[in-house]
Order: C-alpha cells, then structure tokens, then sequence
C-alpha cells in the first residue's frame, strides 16, 4: 500500500486519514495539521522522511504563481528540504491543469454559467489557472489578493494587472511569514467578515476555502462557490449562509474532499514519477482513472433567493 501525508499549517482538528484505491493502486491518505506551527511542520516532515511515497504540503503554496512566472515562498523551500529524498507537492499541477478543465466541463454541461457571471476569487496567485479560465470564458472577475492577504481594499480586476502585481510584490512578499499572508491554524476555524459587498456583488465565489471561510458574510443567499478542502461542517455553514450551490474541484472521500496537494502526492504515489516529470497528461489521465467527474451540487436556498452560476 502506497501511503502519502498531507502536513498542514492548519488547525489539526481538520485532520483525517482514509485508505482508498486509486488507479487500481491502494493508497493510504493522511493529513497531519499543525496549527499553524512551522516548526513543528519541518520536524513532522523530517520525520516522514523516507518513510512515505509522497508529501503533500498543507496550508501553504510552495509556489506563487502569475503567467509564466512563479515564486517559491521561502518557510516552504524548508519544508521542502526537510523532506530529503522524499517527493514534496503543493498542488500547483492541479491548479494549473485541472481546475481549469473542471470549470470548462461544467460550462459545457450547461451546469455552470461563466460567460457574463460575475465572479470574485479571493486570491488569483494561489490560483491562477482558475483566475484565468474565469476571464477567458468571459466572467467578470474580481480578484482579492490585495484584499484577503493584504488587507489593501483594493479589487483586482483585470489579468494583467494581476500579473503587474505579482512581478512588483511576490518577490518581497516570498520571504514573509506564511501566517502574514494565509490563515493558518485556529484562524482557518475564525471567521472575521471583510470586505462584504464584492461577496454580495459576485454570483460565483471561487478559490481556497480556508481564505473563503475566513471572510464569509453571515449571508450569501444564492450564491455559487468553486473551492476544496471542504468538510462536512464546511458544507452545512455554506448551506447555514444561504449558499445555493457548491463545486468542489476534488473528490470527496468518506465526506471530505482532500486538498490538492493531496490529490497531487497520490498522482506522484501512483504514477513512479518525480512531481517534476508530471505533465498536463499525467493529471488528466488520473482524473480519468479515478472516473471522477466534477458536479454542482445543490444545497438548497432560502424561499425567494436568487438563483446564480447557471
């Protein structure tokens, strides 16, 4: 049995481990939170070190990313090394490649409405795929990334100045802290309502869920949102807020659906390859392999409220 972890900055009570078969291969997942703690998350890691197929790093990106240009945040080239010879993966593949053909199966499925939809990702570097999907298939998009890392109340609206951004600041902000930029720990369970009316102003809410939870309104009637990691208490507080309808771009086992990264240490797990010899192939192939295909699922909405996103 193949075994991957998933170490987290983020709360442990989110922790979770399955055993699941995926390309014919047996797998057991975990994810291992820390609290925030970073160098509790380099010391778990040492120890997996040799230990495990592959790493998944958790409430983190090892990569920041705009165009053809990325960034390695520092805390996570650490981590990085802490590994050894073991393969470590943020992700980012998932995030380059399969997010963004998720939201071109739903709108081809005529299950969600993108072209005119009004969209807010809460940030655009930790999802640029995504961001730029969403502006190709004709949304017009916000994104928050001054906003929810920065608290800069300044909306993004265009890819291009997106990318502006990202070539001034990330070469500066890659050294900062994790926690300075991402809710890590017990302010992943917080939530502190910001910047409301882009939430109000968007039918369709997109991006990491730790960043969306964080800010949530106390009411979002009608509302679609396009993010993972979810729980199953997640998924009852959207439904709480009046959310109308929930995409998950990975699948969700024994009621949770994994990160990324997650997803990302399976491929690397299952296919022998180094997270450096995956290609948009490799991704697709495993996405189909797992016969997983994306949905909207309906969680229902109070009577009258407005229904978006298709």
């Amino acid at each position: 049995m193949k075994r991957v972890v998933s170490v987290s900055l983020g709360a442990s009570s989110r922790n979770k481990a399955v055993e699941v078969e995926m390309a014919g291969v047996p797998i057991r997942i975990e994810r291992q939170g820390t609290d925030g703690d970073f160098e509790r998350a380099v010391s778990l890691i040492r120890s997996l070190s040799g230990k495990v197929d592959c790493i998944g790093l958790g409430g983190l990106d090892r990569y920041l990313a705009a165009g053809d240009r990325r960034w390695e945040l520092r805390q996570a080239a650490q981590m990085v090394r802490a590994a050894g010879p073991t393969p470590v993966v943020d992700g980012s593949g998932f995030k380059k490649w399969v997010e963004p053909a998720v939201l071109r199966t739903l709108s081809e499925r005529g299950e969600l409405q993108i072209n005119g939809a009004k969209v807010l990702m809460v940030s655009g570097v930790d999802r640029y795929g995504m961001a730029e999907a969403f502006w190709q298939m004709g949304a017009d998009v916000i994104c928050g990334d001054l906003m929810f890392a920065l608290g800069i109340p300044i909306p993004v609206r265009s890819l291009r100045l997106l990318n502006v951004l990202a070539c001034v600041l990330l070469p500066f902000l890659r050294l900062a802290p994790i926690q300075m930029l991402y809710p890590t720990g017990e302010k992943q369970e917080a939530s502190s309502p910001r910047f409301e009316k882009y939430f109000l102003w968007a039918d369709i809410i997109a991006g990491d869920f730790h960043f969306i939870r964080r800010h949530l309104p106390e009411a979002l009637a009608g509302k679609t949102i396009v993010t993972n990691t979810t729980t199953e208490q997640d998924v009852e507080l959207l439904r709480e807020r009046g959310v109308a309808r929930l995409v998950t771009t990975t699948p969700v086992m024994e009621g949770r659906s994994f990160g990324t990264n997650v997803l990302e240490a399976c491929l690397v797990a299952t296919s022998g390859k180094g997270p450096e010899k995956l290609s948009e192939r490799d991704y697709i192939w495993f996405m189909e392999a797992l016969g997983w295909q994306p949905a909207a699922r309906n969680l229902g909405s109070p009577p009258g409220a407005a229904r978006t996103g298709g």
